[in-house]
């Protein structure tokens, strides 16, 4: 379900990073149609919080800079990602990028969004 708060965050960029931020969560809510959609981390700094993607647990963030789109997958290092989506990372987070006019594979995107998933789903080890 669409959040109010992701809502306005997507309207706070009138630009190309609303504009990418709206078709990734799209392309999430395709992906997982039960996924649950929250802005957190709000603070002085940043009123409007982060965008924030979980099903079982976090599955990614999306935040807007001056020159990309970052959305964060916590568990990065360990998602299967054959087409290499998660580029950016140090540790066991990684990333995906998004500058302006870039637009990734939308099949590896939702790939790679339900392999974050099953990882929260995934029996303990």
């Amino acid at each position: 379900m669409p959040s109010p708060e992701v809502d306005q965050l997507i309207a706070a960029f009138p630009d190309w990073r609303g504009d990418t931020l709206s078709r990734i969560r799209g392309l999430i809510v395709e992906a997982l149609p039960d996924v649950i959609e929250e802005a957190k981390w709000k603070k002085p700094t940043n009123p409007l919080g982060v965008a924030t993607w979980s099903l079982g647990g976090l599955i990614c963030t999306g935040e807007t800079y001056k020159d990309k789109v970052k959305l964060t997958f916590p568990k990065g290092s360990t998602i299967d990602d054959p087409t290499g989506l998660l580029a950016v990372g140090a540790g066991v987070r990684r990333a995906i990028d998004i500058r302006e006019g870039e637009t990734p594979d939308a099949d590896a995107f939702r790939a790679v969004i339900r392999a974050a998933a099953a990882l929260n789903t995934a029996p303990k080890s």
